[in-house]
This record gives C-alpha cells, sequence and structure tokens, in this order.
C-alpha cells in the first residue's frame, strides 16, 4: 500500500521475550522456503487460506488460523491488538548474512494492504531500507512502511532475524493507531507506545479477512486502479498510447458490468477483453517509469491480473466478438498501435550478457537518427504467443528462421512500428531506423534476419573474464532474473538469457552455470554472424569503447549510417544497468573462481577474440 511517508511505527510495544517463547515450541520443519527461492529466506504460515499452511503462500480465499496460530495464545493476543481485519500472516525468518532483495510489490493484493512488522529475534544490523531511508525496527516494536516504494531488508550477522509479519486492510481503530503513529524522521523521545504484555487466559476474537477481491473486478475499482497508475507514471512518450488503449478497455468494462455485473456466465467476455488489453498495452508501457523508480508494464499487470477468475463457462467467441462495444474496443487498439512509420535498416547490438551493450546502446540512442524503444523488447517479442518461452517448454531463447511465420513478423514488425521513438522522444512517421539492445537477442539473428532482412548486427566483443565476472555479479544481484520460477530449476533464481542445454546445468556450482551461458551465446552468435553477408555484420570493441569515446563512436556510426552531431567530452557515463563502478581489473576480485573457467573456455575465447580482430 501507499503510505505518505515510507516507515510509520505504531504506538504499540509487544514483549519480545515472550514471543520468542512461543515460537520457540514451533518444530523446524514447520518453516517453509520462501516462495520465489530467495537463499536465506524461510516462513511460518500462522494465518493461511483456509487455514492450511501448505497454502501460507496464497492470496485468494478465506483468511484463517493454522495450527501454529491456534497453539500460541500470546500471538493471538497481537493480532487481536491491531484492531483490523488480518489477512496473511506468517513469520518470517531472514538467515545470518542474507537479504531481501530490492522489489517493489506491484500486485493487487498489496495495492489494498499494508505490511505490518512486529521484530522478535532480531539485532542493531539489521536494516530495512525503503527508497532513500533506513532504519533498524527493535524487538517487540510495531512498524508498517509503504510497499509501493522500492524496498530491502539485510541481515548483517551471523544470527538469524524474525519478524512477525501480517498483511491487512485495517480498520477503524487500526488507522486511528496509524494517525498516532510516528514518522520514522520524528524524534523518538516524546513517542510512548502502549505496552501489550501477555495476558494468561486471554482469548481475544480476531477479525479474519474472508474476501480478498472481486471476480470480475467492478468497474468502479478498475477505474480507480487505472488511474491511479496513470497518476505515478512519469512524463514518456508511450504515455498518451498506452493513456488511449486504458480508456477505451475501461469504458468496454464499463459495458460489460453494466450489463452483467458479476455474472459467472460473463467471465470469459471479461478475460477476453483484459487479454486484449494486456496483449496491447504491456509492450508499450513497458519501459515508461513510475514515480516509485518502477515500470508501469509491471505494476500494469500486477495490478489487472487478477480481475477475473478463469472459470465458468467458455461461451462463444464470436458471438462476443460481434457486439459494437468490442468492435469499438477492438478499433481502438488498432489505431493507438498502428502508427504511420516503417522500420528501415534496423541495427541490432549482439553480445553475451553484461558485455557492455547498455553503454553502447546508451550512447548511439544519441545520433539523430537512432529511433529506440526505450528498452530491451523481452515483452515485445516474448508476449507474442508462439515465441513466448513457457509455450515452448523453456527450451531456450534461441529463434531460428521457420520462428519467423508471416503472422509472427508481421506482428513484431508492427510492435516496434507502434513503440520507436526519437532521441528528442518524439515519435516520428515515415522510415525509421531502429536501435536495438537486448541480450537475449544474441540468440535470435537467424529470427530477426528474417523479420527484418535488411538489418544490421553490431558484435560488442568485452574481455571474456571482464564479461564472466559482471555475469557472476549479475545472478547474485538478483536484479536480472529473468525466469525466476523455472521448471526443473533450484539455487539461485535463472537470470539473464535462457541457452540451450540449461537443463545439464542444473546444481552445478554457479561460476560454472554462468561459463557455459557464455561460452553458448559466443558460440552460437559467432556462427550466425558468420553465416551473414560481411555488410550486414559490424564488430564494436568495448575496451575502445572506453579508451577512446569519440573515436570509437565516430567509427560505428560510419559503418552503420548513423549520423553524429554531439561532443563526447571525457568518459561516457554509466549505464542504466550497472551494478557496480566498472573497472578494467575489477575481475581480479574473482580471479580465483575465474581461473579454471578460463582454461576451459580457451578456444571459445580465441575464437571471439579472432573473430573481433577481423
Amino acid at each position: 500500500m501507499k503510505l505518505p511517508v515510507p516507515f510509520i511505527q505504531l504506538p504499540l510495544m509487544f514483549d519480545a521475550d515472550a514471543l520468542a517463547r512461543e515460537i520457540g515450541a514451533f518444530d523446524e520443519g514447520m518453516w517453509r522456503r520462501h516462495p520465489t527461492g530467495m537463499p536465506g529466506n524461510s516462513a511460518l504460515p500462522l494465518v493461511a487460506v483456509d487455514g492450511d499452511p501448505a497454502r501460507g503462500d496464497a492470496l485468494d480465499g478465506p483468511m484463517r488460523p493454522t495450527p501454529a496460530l491456534l497453539q500460541s495464545p500470546y500471538l493471538q493476543q497481537v493480532l487481536a491488538s491491531l484492531d483490523a481485519v488480518i489477512g496473511r500472516v506468517r513469520l518470517m525468518r531472514l538467515a545470518g548474512n542474507a537479504e531481501v532483495r530490492s522489489h517493489i510489490d506491484t500486485d493487487y493484493y498489496w495495492h489494498e494492504r499494508v505490511r505490518v512488522h512486529v521484530p522478535i529475534v532480531t539485532q542493531p544490523t539489521v536494516r530495512f531500507s525503503c527508497a532513500e531511508h533506513h532504519v533498524n525496527m527493535a524487538a517487540g516494536e510495531c512498524w508498517i512502511f509503504d510497499t509501493w516504494r522500492l524496498h530491502h531488508v539485510s541481515n548483517e550477522n551471523d544470527q538469524a532475524r524474525i519478524h512477525l509479519v501480517v498483511d491487512t486492510v485495517g480498520g477503524a481503530g487500526f488507522w486511528e493507531m496509524v494517525n498516532a503513529g510516528r514518522p520514522h524522521s520524528a524524534p523518538r523521545d516524546a513517542f510512548r507506545p502502549r505496552q501489550v504484555p501477555p495476558q494468561a487466559g486471554a482469548a481475544p476474537p480476531i477479525m479474519f479477512e474472508s474476501v480478498n477481491s472481486q471476480s470480475p473486478m467492478s468497474f468502479w475499482e478498475l477505474r480507480g486502479l487505472i488511474g491511479f497508475l496513470f497518476g505515478e507514471a512519469q512524463p514518456h512518450p508511450r504515455v498518451q498510447a498506452v493513456s488511449q488503449l486504458a480508456q477505451a478497455f475501461v469504458a468496454y468494462w464499463q459495458t460489460l458490468w453494466f450489463r452483467h455485473g458479476d455474472d459467472p456466465a460473463a467471465q470469459p467476455e471479461y478475460a477476453r477483453a483484459l487479454d486484449m488489453f494486456l496483449a496491447n498495452a504491456l509492450p508499450l508501457a513497458r519501459g515508461i517509469p513510475l514515480r516509485n523508480g518502477g515500470d508501469m508494464g509491471d505494476s500494469l499487470a500486477g495490478l489487472l491480473k487478477r480481475a477475473v477468475r478463469r472459470t465458468g463457462p467458455t461461451g462463444s467467441e464470436e458471438e462476443s466478438r460481434s457486439e459494437p462495444a468490442l468492435t469499438a474496443y477492438q478499433s481502438a487498439h488498432a489505431a493507438a498501435s498502428a502508427p504511420a512509420r516503417r522500420i528501415e535498416r534496423p541495427v541490432f547490438i549482439v553480445s553475451s550478457p553484461r558485455s557492455g551493450s547498455s553503454l553502447l546502446f546508451e550512447t548511439l540512442a544519441q545520433s539523430p537518427d537512432a529511433c529506440t524503444i526505450g528498452g530491451e523488447s523481452h515483452l515485445l517479442i516474448e508476449g507474442i504467443p508462439a515465441l513466448d518461452a513457457a509455450r515452448r517448454g523453456f527450451e531456450s531463447n534461441r529463434l531460428l528462421a521457420a520462428d519467423a511465420t508471416p503472422e509472427v513478423a508481421a506482428m513484431l514488425r508492427s510492435r516496434f512500428a507502434a513503440e520507436v521513438f526519437d532521441r528528442d522522444l518524439r515519435m516520428p512517421s515515415g522510415a525509421v531506423r531502429l536501435l536495438e539492445k537486448t541480450p537475449k537477442n544474441s540468440l535470435r539473428i537467424p529470427f530477426l534476419r528474417e523479420v527484418f532482412p535488411d538489418a544490421l548486427f553490431v558484435y560488442l566483443h568485452r574481455d571474456p573474464r571482464q564479461t564472466l565476472a559482471s555475469m557472476l555479479e549479475a545472478w547474485e544481484s538478483g536484479r536480472f532474473r529473468t525466469y525466476p520460477n523455472l521448471p526443473g530449476w533450484a539455487g539461485l533464481p535463472w537470470s539473464l538469457l535462457l541457452t540451450p542445454g540449461w537443463r545439464a546445468l542444473a546444481g552445478r556450482p554457479l561460476p560454472e552455470v554462468v561459463a557455459a551461458q557464455w561460452e553458448t551465446t559466443t558460440n552460437l552468435l559467432l556462427d550466425d554472424l558468420a553465416a551473414l553477408p560481411p555488410s550486414q555484420r559490424v564488430v564494436a570493441r568495448y575496451d575502445a569503447l572506453v579508451a577512446d569515446p569519440a573515436a570509437e563512436v565516430a567509427r560505428l556510426c560510419a559503418a552503420i549510417g548513423f549520423r553524429w552531431d554531439r561532443p563526447i567530452d571525457g568518459p561516457l557515463p554509466l549505464a542504466n544497468h550497472t551494478v557496480s563502478a566498472p573497472q578494467a581489473d575489477k575481475w581480479r576480485r574473482r580471479e580465483a573462481e575465474l581461473a579454471p573457467l578460463l582454461e576451459r573456455l580457451a578456444a571459445t575465447i580465441e575464437r571471439a577474440a579472432a573473430f573481433a580482430a577481423r
């Protein structure tokens, strides 16, 4: 839930030692892994759907006490003292020297619910961050925080941290306590929380959540969510196009709602409207920044994905699509997503991940001839059903010429054309030169050339030692998770591109996984580039770009046919996807891990160097 300040301490104080004694009675087998597999994170459900601990991560259904809560009188008293409707409740354990990675809660469930934290076992070195603000929540205190902002937790201690975490929509008494609470920036001196000690034999009533959402979502709630999201959007050239789609979608949903209400028989019509809107809007919304630092595409999907449950009669596709209101809705989509422009001689930067492609892309995007979609094209490509990784059995991100059927090729050309804008954030008409950078596309050169026969491919070469070290850092940072719930994969969530043969890497140490990613990508990439006419491939060198950016940019622009009219004075700024500041010898911090890998990769390293030296 969005709050006026990052953190608020509520005027309640609990007996942390008494709570620790109660949870000490729980068997270790009652703790469950974090649903994302985040290392060092585990939970013990206290309130879950139907009171079933096995459903402790579920968000839809009546919330009821689990056996663990029923045997814990003081935990029940703590929940009752909040004077709120109680949703999902868990004990959240963070192992020593572990973290909860930075994220924003964009799901519909969190839009209406605030998250209460009561530290039970903690240390002064546990730091909770929200936006640019940091607090240490002391044992027994009661806090809420703004889940709509970027937040992170680190436990810089060998001991585990355990918090009682309560999700709630609140209640009259709860919000009175929030109003009497202390913002984290206010002084503690005059703040006197009310002590809530354990009371023997007391069993106060608790209000449990029974309804989590309405399906289909009411017209008024849908309109409110859409309005909220556009109120959070930063200025961007594609906001108007997404807004046009959203207005048509809301208008059609209103038609359905006043005609059918929540009749289960109408669920398929609602589902088709939602699917159509998301299919058209998400590629446009991806890359539009929000004021909280998030992405409009992610938030749009999170807020609306449970607007309708996929149950009930299938209905007639032809009958529903013949309705005048839906026809108008489709026309609005077509008008917003098919502008009068075409892609000619697009330029695709291809390289293994973490080779500096963001730096090169952000630099070349300053050419007056370059048009971009503002970011990477994951959703734009994989949003086409035939190219979706899940529907393809998560084989890999590899795409060949045969995958570019006439229908797929036409759709992809239209999607790129609908999104491109120039360096001045204008959406031009006529012929445009697309500049694109997505590491997954290094596995898709045959496919992209089939879609765009006149495409140019810029191969960016970087010292493999630097690249491999940066790939390790990317996996460990948690910022580049592409398939966090990849079937058949354990350990750190899968990050970066999905290479052919990834299943054989299951259970291998991370350095070996990263080495295989790099080697497979590089060999396929070089094979595909070698099959191109020389006129369609260009080589760029990361070391040259860093050492003399003006000279390297001038050379590349001449090779790809871009004009350049801006001086480059000094080093280039850091790229948007930088994890830590680049240094030529930064890889040496991981030299011991890399040394055995470099020996095994020697043939591919030599091949890449020879290709780049042409």
